[in-house]
């Protein structure tokens, strides 16, 4: 025991941790590497972010926003109309401008501009390049998280959701196969989920959108019944962004399914003040510019809770999971969609594991062959720097992308290559005349620093790659980064440990033991 120091004991322990984590992924237990969409086959789309409607849904947060509190403070306003990127609406008393002009300050990225007249003042208000900008470049970012946690929420296992030129969005989904879970994960992924509540205009009537608008009004059809259409006033009282929780339960009478939501504090200050003001009307729950229902108000609503009826448990799951997660920004359209077929994987994973294998031994056989001693040394360290990296990628539940075994085929030839640069240094150092035991000490401290800078720059590269690439591009970089940090604990650390071990007893060392002629 006195001839172990603390590098091959360091070693010994990586080597049982890498094999201890390993082992599962062959067996198919956890932890295991999780297979990407090219090994194991699934869903590969690409959706499209409607930029335009995301700045439509700002303006009429804005809109909701003045409603509510000029409704407050009891400041009359007529005419608030919402169109496109831009609202107005006129003041009725010009004695309440500048308590006009306090609320509207507290808007961001905001052209007002005033039109006085002769008892009013006409206000318009557009939304600036730059923030129409910044909202679509925004929707599209939220749209990313949004789709990733839904898909998270979902069960599904490592889904990649990355962002493809400016407004859309690559969504690849290993695993699945079937077309219940291929609509299934359609409807999650394209469903708004934008959750609005709007009062039912019951004194107007109107046929057509146009005739609607001559109210301030929108049309909306029923979600069960496209033909039945809503009068709806204009802007909706709240909206899907003060949701805070979605669950899918009941209703006690009919025993339907329902979703039943929760509202943050504003949005219950909203609620409440809403229904108790208007006791005996209607008010309709949108979802998607549908109408899944328009019950009557009976009380006063506290507590900031509501629910929504649908069709099936499975909708409902879908939905509550949406809610849950924020609703898109804007609503997203498929552009493509493919199927990866288990075969192709699997004829990937077969083409993959021969570049493995073959370039794995080749390596192997020529270290043996050309550096002897040295070289089966340097093989232990390779085998051991593969296991790390398997079970590394094992115990964070990283996917394994067909890159990403490029990367570990790469691995193979970088990690030696470390040894390679030693072994040399130690053979000029015994041609020299220096002894064994120098010149291993010798060898490993003279090719340090081209090592270290050598692989630092390359895991430069490899974080570049990461922070900068696609989703298979990530997983080349992610297997390149793994196999260089330790092929600096097998190549370096280990294989020097491993012959202070061999020097430590005292085993002759010859010239032969390195590959040169005695």
């Amino acid at each position: 025991m006195k001839k172990l120091n603390y590098r091959l004991v360091i070693f010994i322990l990586a080597a049982f941790f890498g094999v201890a984590f390993t082992i599962p992924s062959f067996i198919g237990k956890n932890p295991k590497v999780n297979l990407g969409l090219d090994l194991q086959g699934g869903m590969y789309l690409v959706l499209g972010v409607k930029g335009d409607e995301a700045v439509k849904n700002k303006i009429k947060t804005f809109a909701s926003t003045i409603k509510y509190i000029t409704n407050k403070k009891e400041i009359f306003i007529d005419s608030l109309k919402v169109k496109k990127d831009t609202l107005s609406f006129e003041l009725i008393d010009k004695d309440d401008e500048a308590k006009m002009d306090k609320i509207l300050k507290k808007l961001k990225g905001v052209q007002i501009i005033k039109k006085p007249q002769k008892e009013s003042v006409l206000y318009t208000i557009k939304l600036t390049p730059a923030e129409i900008q910044k909202t679509k470049e925004d929707a599209v970012n939220q749209a990313i998280q949004t789709i990733r946690s839904r898909l998270d929420a979902f069960g599904l296992t490592e889904p990649s959701v990355t962002k493809q030129g400016i407004d859309k969005i690559v969504v690849e989904l290993p695993g699945i196969k079937t077309e219940k879970e291929k609509d299934s994960v359609r409807k999650l992924i394209s469903t708004s989920a934008h959750l609005e509540l709007y009062a039912v205009d019951d004194e107007h009537k109107a046929i057509t959108k146009k005739d609607a608008a001559k109210y301030g009004d929108i049309l909306l059809p029923s979600k069960d019944n496209p033909d039945r259409k809503y009068l709806l006033k204009t802007p909706p009282v709240l909206d899907g962004s003060m949701i805070t929780d979605a669950t899918v339960g009941f209703t006690q009478k009919t025993n339907q399914p329902a979703i039943f939501f929760t509202l943050n504090s504003q949005g219950a200050q909203i609620f409440g003040d809403f229904t108790g003001k208007n006791v005996g009307k209607r008010l309709a729950i949108v979802v998607d510019n549908k109408v899944y229902s328009a019950p009557v108000i009976q009380e006063r609503i506290g507590g900031g809770s509501g629910q929504i009826t649908v069709g099936t448990p499975e909708e409902a799951h879908v939905l509550a999971i949406a809610l849950r997660s924020g609703s898109l920004p804007a609503p997203v359209v498929l552009l493509e969609q493919r199927s990866v077929g288990a075969s192709l994987g699997a004829d990937s994973i077969k083409k993959s594991m021969i570049a493995l294998i073959s370039g794995f031994v080749i390596v192997v056989i020529f270290m043996a062959w050309y550096y002897n001693l040295a070289g089966i040394i340097a093989d232990i360290a390779l085998i051991v720097n593969l296991f790390l990296i398997i079970a590394v990628m094992a115990l964070f539940g990283a996917t394994l992308t067909l890159p990403g075994m490029a990367g570990i085929v790469l691995t193979v030839g970088m990690s030696v290559d470390a040894n390679v640069i030693i072994n040399e240094r130690i053979r000029e150092l015994i041609r020299e005349g220096k002894n064994k035991k120098t010149a291993v000490e010798g060898g490993y401290k003279n090719a340090m620093s081209a090592i270290i800078d050598a692989n630092i720059t390359t895991l430069i590269a490899a974080i570049a790659l990461f922070a900068y690439g696609t989703g298979t591009i990530k997983g080349f970089a992610i297997t390149m980064a793994l196999g260089i940090m330790a092929s600096m604990l097998t190549a370096i650390l280990g294989t020097h440990g491993i012959w202070g071990y061999i020097l430590a007893g005292g085993k002759k060392i010859t010239p032969k033991h390195f590959g040169m002629k005695a």
